[in-house]
């Protein structure tokens, strides 16, 4: 047996994505899936690297991957629903967020985020009261997040209801006083009311 100091560092798949080294951290997971095929967290990671990478097309696959081996793994099933979302796949990505909403605990941190992708595909398909919906679930998951309170205005201002728009941009000013599309929103909004 090796001393201690003289074996190979191990290297966490997790902490390497955590520090944006998504290429490492594939590297890694590939490791861990080659010697175990239903590593579930192996897979998890994978995807959030190649999200993270822009590698859209193979976070696809690899969510397909491991959701054969995992069906009901809800961290898969939303990685899928972005891999579809940077693909351009909207229908396809609307179905895979309203699974993971449908299914993950109402306190779990990506849900927020569910929510704002589900309000951006609203605002493609040119849906903005549904979009002003998923937005609104997005800021009350996650209540400091100021260029979604700029997007929440945004999609009340193209749906006509200004007053809400405005009081949206007021808060992304509250919480940003130097967030440029907050604070043209509110003249433009504000000239409108008058």
């Amino acid at each position: 047996m090796l001393p201690a100091q003289n074996l190979p560092p191990q290297r966490d798949a997790l902490v390497l994505y955590n520090n944006g080294q998504y290429a490492e951290a594939i590297a890694v997971c590939e490791e861990e899936l080659h010697t175990d095929p239903t590593r579930v967290d192996a897979y998890v990671v994978m995807c959030w690297a190649l999200i993270g990478n822009r590698q859209y097309v193979e976070a696809e696959q690899r969510a397909q991957d491991g959701l054969q081996v995992h069906p009901y793994d809800l961290r898969l099933v939303e990685s899928l629903a972005e891999a579809y979302y940077y693909l351009g796949r909207n229908t396809a990505a609307m179905e895979q967020f309203e699974r993971y909403v449908s299914n993950v605990p109402e306190n779990n941190g990506r849900v927020s985020t569910a929510y704002y992708f589900m309000s951006e595909l609203y605002i493609r398909q040119g849906r903005y009261q549904h979009a002003d919906i998923s937005l609104s679930m997005a800021v009350r998951k996650r209540p400091t997040a100021d260029t979604w309170w700029v997007r929440l205005g945004y999609v009340r201002e193209r749906a006509g209801n200004y007053t809400e728009a405005l009081e949206a941009y007021d808060e992304a000013v509250r919480l940003n006083p130097l967030l440029n599309d907050a604070i043209v929103g509110q003249r433009r909004v504000s000239s409108r009311l008058q």
